[in-house]
């Protein structure tokens, strides 16, 4: 007799990996005529900004640009000042080849090096390498056996629940608001935000997302070394294009800001602040199957091959915060901060006892005018930890894709002693894989044996722990038959203490 297979498919975890790449630095910035002569080099920054991704097989395309900010410090009692210059970049790394059907990159990054030189007065060299981090994770569609009938069949089934990746996006948008000052400022130092994200509707194929850009603007008036805040609020409203998207799916959406750039008004006018950010949403259709396990015939040989497949899942979404604080010696105790940054390195999850967590590097950098009257940089590295609310199953694997913003950075100087303190934002989703071992292909033998006839019964001692299909896969008997000649309850999978089991004539 024929046995019957019934096959679906379902989204299965693919390959994933992480590679590295390096972008190299090297540039020259001219000072502008508006701002002031460089007296000293005080502190570069290199910030990515990745605009697009491309998966092909063995290899990822990056391309986007890096902001190269320096701070220095002016002559003549100018104090500090900003001055910034973006490298565009377009970067391939190999991968191992691997067959995928959707796929999703979080590039991340850290700077390995900077040198940065004052050439003359109006002229800075900068030199050095960032290096990019892609961690890049596929789903492949895979065939699977869900049932089996006919040719005496008996199987085992699991209900496998995941999720596909319905839609990636990644998009830069713009948003333009009034910066109104109290008085003109002779230089604007830095601008950085935050986003949030107040409603988003999907639709099939679009999506309409509505929120704020919050940007804080570091500035001072001529002839004022003290650096003052300027904070605006810059709604924004996009409608999305996004192949795959459907209202019923489990949908993610941030804004992460990227740049900032202000436009003076003229007379009594107020400014133009123009904020650019990058919007990453990702969307997933959650799924159930049944699958087939394990299996045997009562009447034939069997010949079964096992396939391992890897479901992922949405384990949690990220929109939590945490705490991160620390202190270090600085050279001079009469230093007076100016201002304060931090810099985030790639997030990672880690065990930490029993309970993962979100980590990552976060890389604190103070400004300060020392007794001396020279304005110097100091660096603090501290560590970001958030606990998940979820934990991995039993031989799962945790993944993030997230993305980390600063709230509410303070700094202080007490006795030579610089303490720092911050608010860390982590918003994203947790993914998981775990591995399920099920049945590839499945095929009948030769006929079994005719059963003694004089034997009806069999006596078998089982073991706390043991799978009653198992067992029954033993005697080419069917679990159904075992479960009503020893009384045993409907669903039993395994048997919780030693026994004594009849197993019936084959």
């Amino acid at each position: 007799m024929e046995l019957k297979v019934f096959r679906d498919t379902l989204s299965a975890a693919g390959g994933s990996c992480t590679v590295k790449a390096e972008i190299p630095i090297e540039t020259e910035i001219l000072i502008s005529d508006y701002l002031p002569q460089v007296f000293k080099i005080v502190k570069c920054f290199a910030r990515p900004v990745v605009l697009q991704k491309q998966l092909q097989p063995g290899r990822l395309t990056l391309e986007g640009y890096i902001r190269c900010i320096v701070y220095y410090q002016g002559e003549d009692g100018a104090g500090l000042c900003q001055t910034e210059q973006k490298l565009p970049f377009n970067k391939s790394v190999e991968l191992p080849s691997f067959a995928f059907s959707s796929w999703s990159a979080v590039v991340e990054g850290e700077t390995e090096y900077l040198n940065c030189r004052a050439v003359n007065s109006r002229r800075i060299e900068v030199r050095g390498a960032f290096g990019l981090v892609a961690s890049v994770h596929t789903q492949c569609r895979t065939e699977v056996i869900t049932a089996l009938s006919d040719g005496g069949a008996e199987q085992q089934q699991t209900l496998l629940q995941g999720v596909r990746c319905a839609a990636v996006l990644d998009k830069l948008i713009t948003a333009d608001g009034d910066l109104r000052f109290p008085q003109p400022p002779a230089a604007i130092l830095d601008i950085t935000g935050s986003a949030v994200l107040r409603e988003l509707k999907l639709l099939n194929g679009k999506g309409v997302a509505k929120g704020e850009i919050r940007a804080s603007c570091a500035w001072r008036a001529q002839g004022d070394k003290t650096l003052q805040s300027q904070t605006v609020t810059v709604p924004f409203n996009q409608i999305l294009d996004v192949e795959g998207l459907t209202e019923d799916c489990q949908c993610l959406c941030t804004v992460e800001p990227v740049g900032f750039a202000v436009l003076e008004g003229e007379g009594n006018a107020p400014g133009r602040l123009t904020a650019t950010a990058l919007l990453h949403l990702r969307a997933w259709r959650p799924y159930e199957l049944n699958c087939v396990t394990d299996a045997f015939s009562t009447r034939y040989e069997t010949r079964a091959e096992t396939q391992e497949l890897e479901i992922e899942k949405l384990a949690c979404t990220l929109d939590e915060s945490a705490a991160v604080t620390g202190s270090g010696p600085l050279p001079d105790e009469n230093t007076r901060l100016l201002a304060c940054f931090a810099s985030f390195g790639p997030t990672q999850i880690v065990q930490r006892g029993n309970t993962p967590a979100l980590t990552a590097r976060v890389l604190v950098t103070a400004f300060g005018e020392n007794s001396l009257g020279e304005i110097e940089s100091y660096d603090k590295a501290l560590e970001f930890v958030l606990p998940m609310p979820a934990a991995a199953p039993a031989g799962g694997e945790l993944y993030p894709e997230c993305w980390l913003s600063a709230e509410g950075i303070q700094a202080s100087c007490v006795g030579g002693t610089l303490e720092v303190s911050l608010t860390v934002h982590a918003e994203g989703a947790v993914l998981c894989r775990h591995k399920w071992p099920c049945i590839g292909a499945i095929e009948l033998g030769e006929e079994l044996a005719q059963a003694d006839p004089e034997i009806s019964l069999r006596i078998y001692y089982a073991q706390a722990g043991e799978e009653l299909f198992a067992i029954a896969r033993r005697f080419h008997v069917s679990p159904s038959q075992m479960m009503t000649a020893n009384n045993l309850e409907a669903g039993t999978k395994s048997l919780t203490s030693p026994c004594r089991l009849l197993v019936p004539g084959a």
